[in-house]
């Protein structure tokens, strides 16, 4: 038997109408009542007051009666009783849900990656690649190791959007008995906090060795002196003086040595794609990529960076400081930056370890990079070319390990995701309004010691990665991020449209 149920739509309304009725009753009664008695008692006035002060007993009862079947009551444990804060929390819980759908929708719409597609094109890039630095070894000179070192988000599991950009190191070998005498760079010029200078040197004791012996492994005074006059600049004494490598003349050396490969291997691999450099000022030197239709299932054209590297110590790097503007005649940088992507991928391996197996740190970065595009596309210039810079994707994911070792670790489950991505939101906008944001390895100690990490890195001067802004710029920058955070589902619905759906430059 199908139980009755108080529609209260239509219930209220009758309460309502009766009463209006009863009052209109009882008003009519007593203009009438002077009327009544000089016309004569007609007895219906008594029977109208009783039945409309018993209509109004009945409504009164079915409300007594009813007055538990209301809607929610049901629903509602026995004995916790109806609170502001319950309703508080409750209406918390739902917007935070719609937040998460969004969020997720947007996650697998617009930034997630097909393993499939990412797979296909990481393995491309490697064919050709390995075949381009294969190509430029040399025993006596300086020229490329042989090898290359894959970076990136690509490799790291956090690229958003579409796996047709790359970063590869291109590590490079000096002429025997040559060395490199690395040093930190002295002075706190905006630019070059964190920089290293590299000395170059011949081995101690080659000289007498080679004449002893009557043999010459090793390069020639005039070997020497040649590619110390091509590649090395000389800086002032406030900088510590002497003949250093230079970074800018490096980089100018390797884009010559890396299109001479590509001529000597361009026919092997004209049957499976078509491949280009491009060259600009203060760009960095990038291969392009277009398969053949008939050889990657995917077709996708791909942009990889090619950087030179110069090994420093186990798994670290020397690469050229990045500038956005070529150096000018004159000035030819002698600075060097601190690779630490391979101790960076260590670090991420580590922390999937003792993550839970459904952690959203990953999913949570690339959620932040997509929102941090949407963030600026409405921004005007200048402040959109720096929004780019200072919430750059090294920053966001420096923000987000300084999070992870904070731990614990098993608030990142998966169904904490929104928590979590408002937590990082949080942990940028203090760190831009304190004008600081750490590098994680440089001079940090408090790194976990199962990941062996040099030792330079420890004994290193800390870094700030935001030295390089003014303290209005990374207010306003702060101010829209934290804006952007609370706008989001509004900015996700809106640029949702396919017009919208394009690639943001890299």
């Amino acid at each position: 038997m199908t139980a009755y149920r108080l529609n209260l739509r239509v219930f209220w309304p009758l309460v309502t109408c009766g009463f209006t009725a009863i009052l209109y009753l009882l008003q009519a009664l007593s203009s009438q009542a002077g009327a009544g008695a000089a016309l004569g008692d007609s007895g219906l006035g008594a029977p109208l007051l009783k039945a409309s002060l018993l209509l109004l007993l009945l409504l009164a009862c079915l409300a007594l009666r009813y007055r538990d079947r209301l809607p929610g009551r049901a629903q509602r444990p026995a004995g916790l009783a109806e609170s502001p804060e319950g309703a508080w929390s409750e209406l918390r819980r739902r917007r935070q849900q719609r937040r998460r759908d969004l969020l997720e929708e947007f996650y697998e719409q617009q930034l997630r990656l097909s393993p499939h597609v990412l797979g296909h094109s990481k393995a491309h890039v490697s064919l050709v690649v390995g075949e381009l630095v294969r190509a430029g070894k040399a025993p006596d000179r300086l020229a490329s190791r042989g090898d290359f070192v894959q970076v990136g988000s690509a490799y790291e599991q956090h690229k958003v959007r579409s796996p047709d950009c790359f970063d590869v190191l291109v590590p490079l070998r000096l002429p025997p008995r040559l060395e490199l005498r690395v040093q930190p760079r002295r002075g706190t010029e905006a630019g070059l906090l964190g920089a290293f200078v590299c000395a170059l040197q011949v081995v101690a004791g080659c000289a007498h060795d080679e004449a002893g012996s009557g043999r010459s492994n090793g390069p020639s005074p005039r070997v020497v002196g040649a590619l110390s006059e091509a590649l090395c600049v000389e800086l002032p004494s406030a900088q510590g003086g002497g003949s250093h490598l230079s970074s800018a003349l490096v980089l100018r050396w390797f884009q010559g040595h890396v299109q001479r490969c590509l001529g000597a291997v361009r026919s092997r691999l004209q049957e499976r794609c078509r491949v280009s450099l491009a060259v600009g000022p203060g760009r960095p030197l990038t291969l392009h990529i277009a398969p053949r239709s008939d050889y990657v299932c995917c077709h996708l054209s791909m942009a990889v960076r090619l950087t030179p590297a110069i090994p420093f110590g186990e798994a670290l790097y020397l690469t050229p400081l990045p500038s956005a503007q070529p150096p000018a005649p004159g000035k030819l940088g002698a600075f060097w930056t601190l690779n630490v992507s391979k101790p960076e991928q260590k670090l991420l391996g580590f922390l999937k370890e003792q993550a839970p197996a459904d952690s959203c740190h990953l999913k949570c970065l690339q959620i932040l990079k997509g929102l941090r595009d949407l963030g600026g596309r409405s921004l005007e210039q200048p402040l959109g070319a720096q929004w780019n810079r200072i919430l750059s994707s090294y920053v966001l994911k420096t923000a987000l390990l300084w999070l992870l070792l904070r731990g614990p670790l098993q608030a990142w489950e998966d169904q904490f995701l929104v928590e979590r991505l408002e937590n990082l939101f949080l942990f940028l906008v203090e760190s831009l309004q304190r004008r600081e944001l750490l590098h994680l390895f440089l001079g940090n100690p408090n790194l976990p010691e199962a990941l062996s990490l040099p030792k330079i890195l420890k004994e290193a001067a800390p870094v700030n990665l935001l030295a390089d802004f003014d303290g209005p710029t990374l207010d306003k920058v702060a101010g829209q991020l934290l804006n952007t955070w609370k706008q989001a589902p509004k900015m996700i619905r809106m640029y949702s449209g396919h017009r919208y759906r394009r690639k943001h430059p890299a």
